[in-house]
């Protein structure tokens, strides 16, 4: 969440950002409510310390009579403490729920407007090939090589679940064995994550795990829930902690399941591998000083940019419009591979993502920093990217990489993984 302190410094500047995010607020209510908030505060404060100069008077009485009108006189000033005290416990609540509905504030060069105002930024290095030969695309190619079989999958565990099968399994397998790989010797520690993670948890990386619009699922009579990704679980492992400054930037490369509702979606875009209910991923975190953010984040759409030039995908990174951001991210580059099986003449498709949350998720998962011989504590910052979701880019490689007969030819570096330079 954001900081309390700049909504009340800075409320047109937080209600612009609203708007420009497309977030209907109540800045004014909030301001409003922190009035009496901080009045009730005093109020019980002052309440309290009268009650306790009236209870150390009680030994100085003269009589009995004065004693119990002192004691009467404490117990009257503590009850009145208290209803000040719930009174602004209430406050304390209240404001707490409107503000957990703010968005982070947007970076000045990030575009405004929504997702057709997203500007192009940058391209990969492998062109858009020119086929001499209409293109097929993935459940084509994964019907003539028994790659997927989501009929099976769909009477398992419903329609959007799927199995892999022959040399799906092992391009599966391969890409996270890349990506792992390749972060680790970028810096990244590798590290599995659990599957499921406690509700606040989810609260205090930004995601809402429970209602209308939710696309989270939920382990029912428990305080558990399947993660929609590894930002949660790599957000959640340092809830509470406070780092070592000079341990920072903490760079994490988080390989995990990830389960989503993917509610209302629809679409030819959205059949097959596109938008499935459950995929695995390899997810890059980070914990940085406020001043590392900027360019860790920079650091990150590199190595997206990295991983699938190295798979020999056409790709173009956007940098996403204000009223495009999730609530946590202050600035968003999505990474799009272009998809010839989608459409006619190919369309792009979001593979990655790379978002910057500044101390958003911070705050709410009370994560901080200490400097060496210095006072206090700050919240920290925290950047997550998709290095590899392995559904999305298989049908990046696969639509990419066909040939004419139906083959695909597996891209040189995963060739050593696959044991197989070509399926089909």
């Amino acid at each position: 969440m954001l900081d309390r302190k700049l909504i009340l410094a800075n409320p047109e500047l937080v209600k612009k950002n609203c708007v420009e995010r497309g977030v209907p607020s109540d800045i004014d209510r909030i301001v409003e409510l922190e009035l009496k908030r901080a009045e009730k505060l005093q109020a019980a404060q002052e309440l309290n310390r009268q009650a306790n100069e009236v209870s150390q008077s009680v030994g100085k009485a003269k009589d009995a009579d004065e004693r119990q009108q002192r004691v009467a006189q404490g117990r009257t000033l503590r009850d009145q403490k208290d209803i000040a005290q719930r009174e602004h416990d209430e406050l304390e609540v209240e404001i707490n729920e409107l503000m957990l509905r703010i968005p982070n504030l947007t970076h000045p060069d990030a575009p405004r407007g929504g997702e057709k105002d997203a500007v192009e930024v940058a391209f990969g290095k492998t062109p858009i090939r020119k086929f001499d030969f209409a293109p097929k695309d993935h459940l084509i190619l994964g019907e003539q090589h028994n790659l997927f079989d989501f009929e099976a999958g769909a009477r398992v565990a419903g329609a959007g679940f799927y199995f892999l099968k022959n040399a799906a399994v092992l391009l599966d397998l391969a890409l996270q064995h890349f990506a792992v790989s390749f972060l680790s010797s970028r810096g990244y520690t590798p590290v599995t994550t659990p599957d499921l993670a406690l509700t606040e948890i989810l609260h205090g990386t930004g995601f809402i795990p429970r209602g209308p619009e939710t696309q989270i699922y939920s382990i029912e009579n428990t305080d558990l829930n399947l993660v929609a990704t590894a930002e949660i679980t790599l957000g959640g492992m340092m809830a509470g902690e406070t780092i070592p400054a000079e341990n920072l930037p903490l760079k994490l490369c988080g390989l995990s399941h990830c389960f989503r509702t993917e509610a209302g979606a629809a679409g030819r875009a959205s059949k097959g591998l596109y938008r499935v209910h459950q995929f695995t991923k390899v997810e890059m975190f980070a914990f940085t000083t406020p001043e590392q953010s900027d360019a860790i984040h920079e650091e990150m759409r590199g190595l997206e940019c990295e991983i699938f030039d190295a798979l020999e995908v056409p790709y173009r990174v956007i940098d996403t419009a204000s009223g495009d951001l999730g609530g946590p991210a202050y600035r968003k580059y999505d990474l799009e591979a272009w998809m010839p099986g989608r459409g006619e003449a190919g369309q792009w498709g979001e593979v990655t993502s790379t978002s910057n949350c500044t101390d958003y998720q911070a705050r709410r998962l009370n994560v901080r920093s200490k400097v060496a011989g210095q006072k206090g504590t700050n919240f920290v910052h925290t950047l997550n990217g998709t290095a590899i979701a392995t559904g999305r880019a298989m049908i990046a490689v696969l639509e990419n990489h066909q040939n004419a007969d139906g083959s695909i030819q597996v891209p040189s570096v995963l060739r050593p993984l696959m044991g197989t330079d070509r399926i089909g």
